[in-house]
């Protein structure tokens, strides 16, 4: 194994002198080094260029049979594991995304976080440290950047300095370029798991606990309209995918994202990704439109990745018209503040609704509101299960059904529970009337 894979899978080794940050150590190249691994990369590229069609094992084999030649030839002075050090680097640089590869195959790092060519970061069990690990200059990043969006059709330019892409795997990536990135092209990777988390592994996680696991899952067999709201990072897509999991086999399922992140293992099921406008502005294909259509495609349900803006309008109709079991995301910090954010994001769509209106149909269409945080301590938790009550007056009603009840902060972690508040949630019977048992003992609160 290389130097560069075992720095980048150790994450425990080196600290900042402020404490504040780990970092992965790094071993400062020479001049001479970064000149022999220009050469082998050039060197390699037209080699492979007389050879097009190939797939990637393919041309793996063929880059360490063409860089073993050119080690006989020019790299006489170096040592195996040198030798095998550069091969690795320009591996990467051919057949991945360069210097953060290794990042990106670790799997205990969860997001990659490029600001500038020099300067990286990286999660690592729910914290951001600072890596290291850098990129020659920024032409290297856009290099690297435009390998990334090249094979979905998404382009990144100067007309374009914006774009939403995702890797083979499903990670999630954004990029942004100058002139509006003023410290160079930045690159943000969040990572996904290639096997789906289940409800097992958020209880194993602290995520929820198994009363609310239980409730969740009764929730969406019985097709209650559910809306999962949290922060940045807080797992809120994580969650949606384990809950959509939830939906029987066979059902219809319509997923609708603006890049495909959702892994459901059902058979019916029909997914959907918008799309960017083209060179000239034209050909955009919105989430909205994407709603829109998805109610003449006949689906059992409608699972939004994540609502934004108008599209909100077009989804609180389609679960007020028959489209009952929906789920979908949005950005809030608490139960009350995605109904503000819902009415702010219908208003968006252009139409001068009265704001007691647009409450009714927030009311109306959403049943479950499930909120989700980030921690202090990089954990993840869902702090409320909350049901939406109805209308009373100009004001939409909620009650809490649980709550995680924080208690102290020991050696770094956060110390609670998730505890049931003792109310009853008033569609209890319809889902006894679903054939679902609903034991008293869920909703036993301790207050």
């Amino acid at each position: 194994m290389s130097l560069f894979k075992r720095y980048i899978e150790d994450a425990n080794t080196t600290t900042t002198t402020n404490q504040t940050s780990q970092e992965l150590s790094f071993v400062k190249k020479s001049p001479e080094f970064w000149d022999l691994e220009n050469d082998l990369h050039n060197h390699l590229l037209e080699e492979l260029k007389k050879y097009p069609g190939q797939d990637k094992e393919q041309e793996r084999s063929m880059i360490e049979e063409l860089g073993e030649a050119f080690f006989d030839q020019e790299g006489t002075r170096l040592t195996f594991e040198e030798k095998q050090e550069i091969l690795g680097y320009v591996k990467d640089e051919l057949l991945a995304y360069g210097p953060i590869t290794p990042m990106l195959e670790n799997p205990s790092i969860s997001e990659v976080m490029v600001n500038s060519f020099d300067e990286i970061y990286y999660e690592k069990n729910g914290k951001v440290y600072r890596s290291n690990v850098h990129f020659i200059d920024n032409q290297h990043v856009m290099r690297v950047i435009e390998r990334i969006v090249a094979p979905i059709g998404r382009r990144v330019d100067e007309s374009s300095p914006m774009v939403d892409a995702r890797l083979p795997d499903g990670s999630r990536v954004n990029a942004i370029i100058p002139p509006l990135a003023l410290k160079g092209p930045s690159l943000t990777i969040r990572k996904f798991s290639d096997t789906p988390f289940t409800i097992k592994d958020l209880v194993h996680f602290g995520t929820v606990n198994n009363i609310m696991a239980e409730f969740l899952e009764v929730c969406v067999k019985s097709k209650l309209n559910i809306f999962i709201s949290g922060g940045t990072g807080s797992g809120k897509t994580s969650t949606l995918n384990v809950l959509s999991s939830f939906i029987p086999n066979n059902e219809r399922i319509v997923t609708i994202e603006d890049a495909a992140e959702l892994k459901l293992n059902q058979e019916h099921i029909v997914a959907l990704e918008s799309r960017p406008p083209n060179i000239e502005g034209k050909g955009q294909i919105s989430i909205r439109d994407l709603v829109r259509n998805s109610l003449r495609m006949r689906p059992d349900r409608i699972v939004v990745g994540e609502v934004r803006g108008a599209e909100a309008l077009d989804m609180l109709q389609a679960m007020n018209t028959g489209h009952d079991g929906s789920l979908s995301t949005g950005h809030a910090n608490s139960p009350r503040d995605i109904l503000s954010r819902l009415e702010t994001m219908v208003l968006m769509a252009g139409y001068e609704l009265p704001v007691k209106a647009i409450r009714e149909q927030i009311a109306n269409a959403l049943d479950i509101i499930v909120h989700q945080s980030r921690m202090k301590d990089g954990t993840r938790k869902i702090t409320h299960i909350t049901e939406v009550l109805g209308m009373e007056g100009d004001t939409i009603v909620l009650q809490d059904l649980f709550v995680f009840k924080e208690t102290g902060f020991i050696d770094g972690r956060i110390e609670g529970r998730m505890v049931s508040t003792g109310i009853r949630p008033k569609f209890t019977e319809q889902l006894e009337m679903n054939g679902y048992t609903v034991p008293a003992s869920w909703f036993v609160g301790e207050w």
